[in-house]
């Protein structure tokens, strides 16, 4: 006769697993990798397989040492990575990009218990980690197309760059934040591809628009600069560290995007992409909680139960 096989639900199978999702993250990130390498040349590339490469070998030594299975079959160390990569300054020294991906993978991913226990974007961990580490290494920017250094400001700080640069990735900047055209197309991909719902992306841009032509500013400025498309796209639509429900995604978009604009606007740093999503990844299971669903028919607890409870 044969076992009744026992288990906990859902019972419904699908042949989606994580390294199918993080492998059509890293197709919808090729663009924008081939942008910054076009703007910045071989450096931006050489960083971005750099820290890939680092993310995988930290998170398989962590599974060593702290006797897990092997996870970086399932690429999300790699997303990691790349996404981190994109995040930071074509000059930026390795051994700084090093450090950030410390933090972001041994930090806030492994020592919280690995994919799916970690309370924030480990990406936005380490880029925010360096940020407040190493301002002046993160402020030094490469001059689109050329090997020139330069200490000028980014788009998002001198206000002046012209709209067609910024929408094709002509700026100084962070090597993948710039090219706005490429992020789009990654965000149109993972949209067809049902790998993320266009809600939280479009909340959180909506928002920066309309709080920009509520304070005077220029709102498609706005978002076409800094790294408000990057991060809306592709860290603010993290599985692990953003609410589930519609509703709750809805919220945190918004949230995102007024924690941006008062940055930007009245902080005293000239951008705030990074730290709006950290904060509201802290927030996300009380969205969660605030927005849970219930099933058909079903009723509150009397407080009769809940006292005798």
């Amino acid at each position: 006769m044969d076992k009744m096989i026992v288990s906990p639900s859902p019972h419904v199978r699908s042949g989606t697993t994580t390294a199918k999702l993080m492998g059509h993250v890293l197709l919808a990130l090729f663009p924008a990798i081939v942008a910054a390498t076009i703007i910045f040349g071989g450096r931006a590339l050489m960083l971005v397989g750099f820290c890939t490469a680092i993310a995988v070998v930290l998170e398989r030594i962590c599974g060593i040492i702290m006797k897990r299975p092997d996870t970086t079959g399932d690429l999300s160390a790699a997303v990691t990575g790349v996404i981190f990569a994109l995040n930071l300054p074509p000059t930026l020294p390795f051994w700084v990009a090093f450090i950030g991906l410390f933090f972001a993978i041994v930090v806030t991913k492994q020592l919280f218990g690995g994919l799916g226990h970690n309370f924030a974007n480990p990406a936005i961990v380490g880029r925010i980690v360096i940020t407040l580490s190493f301002p002046a290494a993160m402020t030094t920017w490469t001059e689109p197309f050329t090997a020139d250094v330069t200490t000028l400001a980014t788009p998002l700080a001198s206000k002046s760059a012209n709209m067609l640069d910024m929408f094709l990735g002509m700026t100084s900047g962070c090597i993948g934040e710039t090219c706005s055209v490429a992020l789009i197309f990654g965000f149109v991909y993972l949209c067809v591809m049902k790998i993320i719902t266009p809600t939280t992306p479009i909340a959180f841009v909506g928002t920066v628009a309309l709080f920009s032509f509520i304070a005077g500013e220029d709102p498609l400025y706005q978002v076409l600069s800094g790294g408000l498309l990057l991060g809306a796209i592709f860290m603010a639509t993290d599985y692990v560290t953003t609410p589930v429900t519609q509703l709750g995604k809805f919220i945190f978009g918004i949230g995102c995007g007024i924690i941006t604009c008062v940055i930007r606007f009245y902080g005293s740093y000239p951008e705030g992409v990074s730290f709006s999503i950290l904060l509201m990844n802290i927030v996300s299971p009380y969205i969660d909680m605030l927005c849970k669903t219930r099933p058909v028919g079903a009723k509150k607890p009397s407080k009769k139960v809940k006292e005798a409870n």
